[in-house]
């Protein structure tokens, strides 16, 4: 039978046992008052009838059988039971780079198109992950809090593009510093970012954002996309391509994945760096790093599949009211 705390307050109806009990000891005393009142204690054999021996266990009796028809209720009637479970679980925060960089073209259809998908195939791997979206260019901001629902996150990566961030170029510790901030009622140890990148940091923060990942217990798995040969950057107005990024003196920028600065940021807070230009390979992967690093968390599952004995405790309480039935008929309740 099931004691939780969801049925604890059936088991008031134990409460009534010693009532009862008061009851018939009353009833009882009563009943020898009202008799000596009657008549003297030396005339009372001749006038009453004599008590039965069985007469003398009645009130135990029906306490015993008051008792097991209680607990056959209790169990009858909580129908659940909790069950303590252990699961692998994730805080993750996607970390995603929206810099004008990613629009470019090396991974088709581009760096950022590929992050995206990315992000939506990894979380069809996840289960009991909870799951949050940053993103960052030159500044930082959070567009979805921590949740495990993954239809919503789905909905939210699908309308990022690089013009969410009007401030461009690339700064990881603004991102780290935002991503922080999420992790806040997080324990250090089950805070893991995702960083999804094509790893320029134009504003040379990455070592400092390094030392805040680590002063914060986030481990990153970083995902780089792009090439090592590069690309040029696309620029557009209002979704209509104007042409490439040119430097000051007029050439086509060619922006290259920096893998050394993505691996460092990886390897130095435990985590791990992942090739997210083959997109089933890197999905895999971010399911294995995550899963190699998941902390355990017990939590408690109500099932409404509880195993029930109330047969046998309403069978034990039959007995008795039958045994009360058939050898005091009378219910006499003289001792």
């Amino acid at each position: 039978m099931n004691w939780t705390l969801g049925n604890y307050w059936y088991l008031f109806l134990l409460l009534l046992l010693p009532l009862f009990g008061i009851l018939i000891f009353r009833y009882i005393k009563w009943k020898n008052e009202r008799q000596n009142l009657f008549a003297e204690t030396r005339f009372q054999k001749e006038l009453f009838t004599k008590s039965s021996r069985f007469s003398k266990i009645l009130p135990l009796l029906y306490l015993l059988a008051g008792l097991f028809l209680i607990l056959s209720i209790v169990d009858f009637i909580s129908g659940t039971e909790e069950i303590k479970s252990k699961q692998n679980v994730n805080n993750v925060i996607f970390l995603l780079d929206v810099s004008n960089s990613m629009n470019a073209q090396d991974i088709e259809p581009s760096r950022l198109a590929e992050a995206k998908n990315l992000m939506i195939q990894s979380l069809k791997k996840m289960q009991n992950d909870k799951v949050g979206i940053v993103v960052f260019a030159g500044d930082a901001t959070s567009i979805m809090p921590l949740t495990k629902d993954f239809d919503a996150a789905s909905t939210y990566i699908d309308g990022i593009e690089t013009s969410v961030m009007p401030t461009q170029g690339t700064d990881f510790l603004k991102a780290m510093q935002v991503a922080s901030e999420k992790f806040k009622n997080i324990p250090k140890g089950s805070r893991k970012i995702i960083l999804i990148s094509d790893g320029e940091d134009n504003e040379g923060n990455d070592e400092n954002a390094l030392k805040l990942a680590k002063k914060e217990g986030i481990s990153i798995i970083s995902v780089g996309v792009g090439s090592e040969e590069g690309a040029p950057v696309p620029e557009y107005i209002f979704g209509q391509l104007m042409g490439y990024k040119l430097d000051g003196n007029g050439a086509t920028v060619i922006s290259k994945r920096q893998t050394e600065a993505l691996k460092d940021l990886a390897e130095n807070t435990g985590g791990s760096f992942i090739d997210g230009n083959n997109l089933d390979n890197a999905t895999s992967a971010i399911k294995t790093a995550l899963e190699k690093s998941a902390s355990s968390s017990e939590s408690i599952v109500t099932s409404q599949n509880a195993v029930h004995y109330y047969q046998y405790t309403l069978g034990i309480s039959i007995f008795f009211f039958s045994l009360i039935f058939l050898l005091n008929p009378k219910r006499d309740f003289n001792i």
